[in-house]
């Protein structure tokens, strides 16, 4: 459970005065190979000193204690569930305590340290340089010029994956804007210097920049998270000079550490995902098989920042995020495009091994019989904007995994064919942004989806819980009536839905449809849901964000 989503130091050289590895293991190898000297030997040292410090050495060590008196008993199995489903959690901030979180000012819980500014005429290459480097909240602000702090448009990863899709030739432009956009990707490959004005309507539409008055209340956000809307801009009051940036995520993370200042919001933890009622049927998922250049692609049309990757039997086995495009800033990379998306996940935790020190193996899931608090701490701890959800045996039950409640839209493998010519020629001078994945041309799977048990890693996935469902959720429990995303994402869907067709038709020749319908839960425990209607929260399902 280690995300997603987004710091350097420097290490001091110790090679002179700690053993390598290998050296510790040789020297441990040698001592083996030694007899111990007899009693005898030991006893009768000629030199003094050494007696000495023998003798002195045996009096300090005193008697070994036994192991079991230190050793700590192991946790139940009653107890590790417990842990599981109510994740500790930091004290949270003193200044929070007591007060309703509806009160609470967005001036209050942004970091104006996190806003980080560029022109129109800074290069796509140094914008992607700092979008990297900085991380949350993974966007870069636009403006006019240096002297003002007023924001006129953002660049972030959904920007990049747009961009690195033109340049391969795998976007596909309105017939009018077909020109321009060869000129654009003609010199991306040339490794010509773009500035952002020229690369702004590449990603197509973007959702809305909303800027929001720094004394304005925690519940003004939550309105505008409830369409839909990922981030605000937070200004000074009275002007339009950015002071901070309010993210979903941010403000779930703000909740969860703070969980015990607020009551509404925390009595919801303990309930599990299938009494609450909430998350999606509708997921957009793909094929561990598939090429990577189709996952982007895929993301890029559905305007969606994450998808599942699954195994033939539509089990969970990976994930990937519009943030991970940060490996393909290269043009060494680029042949990444080619390779499975199952291998394009073996890269990414590669990368989390080697540059982040992080040998832990992320998880993305959960299933519906998780408690609330446990789906927040993933979402909070892998910095992700969705959890899928996967089918699980209940509890007290050891029969099959429940099928899921609709289908889902799988993206099956397609052959992995050449990426276009233009892929192949001339290497561009420069990188689009630096990666420490330099050399990376592995193009062939190291295994096929097929050939993973994903069941034993996850399970059959079924739906996916977003930000946008957590907060419309605390809206509700607190007497709010956020606006409901619905009409948004279908919306969404439908003036996507073109464009999918147009990238899609050319990759694949069938379709799938996904996953039997899962039969509708039934409660346990019937006080739980006249408790949640009381808190104003209705039966039946959202969608996720």
């Amino acid at each position: 459970m280690a995300e997603q989503a987004g710091s350097t130091g420097g290490k001091k050289d110790a090679s002179s005065t700690t053993p390598s590895p290998l050296q510790s293991l040789s020297n441990s190898v040698s001592s083996l190979g030694r007899s111990p000297p007899p009693p005898a030997l030991k006893m009768s040292s000629p030199n003094p000193t050494s007696s000495h410090r023998s003798s002195f050495a045996e009096h300090m060590r005193g008697t070994p204690t036994s192991p079991r008196a230190s050793r700590h008993g192991s946790l139940t199995q009653q107890a590790l569930q417990d842990l599981l489903n109510n994740p500790p959690t930091k004290g949270g901030d003193p200044k929070f305590q007591g007060r309703d979180w509806r009160s609470i000012r967005l001036g209050e819980i942004v970091d104006p340290e996190l806003v980080r500014f560029v022109e129109y005429d800074t290069s796509v290459e140094d914008a992607t340089s700092i979008l990297v480097k900085h991380g949350a909240p993974n966007v870069v602000l636009l403006r006019e010029d240096a002297n003002t702090r007023h924001a006129t448009g953002t660049f972030d990863y959904s920007d990049l994956n747009a961009y690195l899709l033109l340049v391969v030739g795998l976007a596909h432009p309105d017939e009018g804007d077909i020109a321009s956009f060869d000129e654009l990707a003609k010199k991306g490959r040339e490794g010509k210097p773009i500035p952002l004005k020229d690369v702004k309507e590449v990603g197509g539409k973007k959702e809305p920049l909303i800027t929001l008055p720094s004394t304005a209340d925690l519940t003004k956000a939550i309105e505008v998270f409830g369409s839909g809307v990922h981030r605000v801009l937070v200004a000074e009051e009275g002007t339009t000079n950015v002071i901070g940036i309010l993210t979903q995520l941010r403000l779930v993370q703000f909740f969860w550490e703070n969980r015990q200042s607020f009551p509404a919001v925390d009595q919801l933890y303990p309930y599990q995902l299938k009494d609450l009622n909430i998350g999606s049927k509708h997921v957009l998922a793909i094929n561990g098989d598939a090429p990577l250049a189709q996952a982007l692609e895929l993301m890029n049309n559905e305007g969606i920042s994450s998808l599942p990757v699954l195994d033939a039997q539509n089990n969970v086995i990976g994930n990937i995020s519009h943030v991970d495009v940060r490996l393909l800033t290269k043009s060494t990379s680029l042949p990444l495009l080619r390779s499975s998306c199952i291998h394009f996940i073996s890269v990414i935790l590669s990368e989390r091994g080697v540059n982040d020190g992080q040998d832990s193996f992320p998880v993305f899931h959960v299933d519906w019989f998780s408690t609330l608090a446990h789906t927040v701490a993933k979402l909070v701890a892998t910095r992700s904007h969705r959890m899928w959800v996967v089918d699980a045996p209940s509890p007290s039950s050891s029969g099959p995994s429940t099928p899921a409640l609709a289908p889902s839209v799988i993206v099956p493998p397609s052959p992995i064919s050449p990426i276009p010519a233009i892929m192949t020629g001339p290497t561009p001078v420069n990188s689009i942004a630096p990666t420490h994945l330099a050399g990376t041309n592995a193009v062939a799977p190291a295994i096929s989806a097929s050939a993973i048990t994903g069941a034993r890693l996850s399970g059959r996935l079924s739906g996916v819980i977003s930000l946008t469902d957590v907060l419309n959720l605390f809206a509700k429990a607190s007497g709010l009536k956020p606006h409901d995303p619905d009409e948004a994402r279908r919306a969404r869907r439908r003036s996507s839905s073109s464009s999918m067709r147009k990238s899609m038709d050319s990759s694949r020749s069938e379709s799938v449809s996904g996953i039997a319908g899962r039969r509708s839960s039934v409660s346990e425990n019937q006080k739980n849901i006249q408790r949640l209607e009381g808190l104003g929260i209705s039966r039946g399902r959202g969608t996720g964000g």
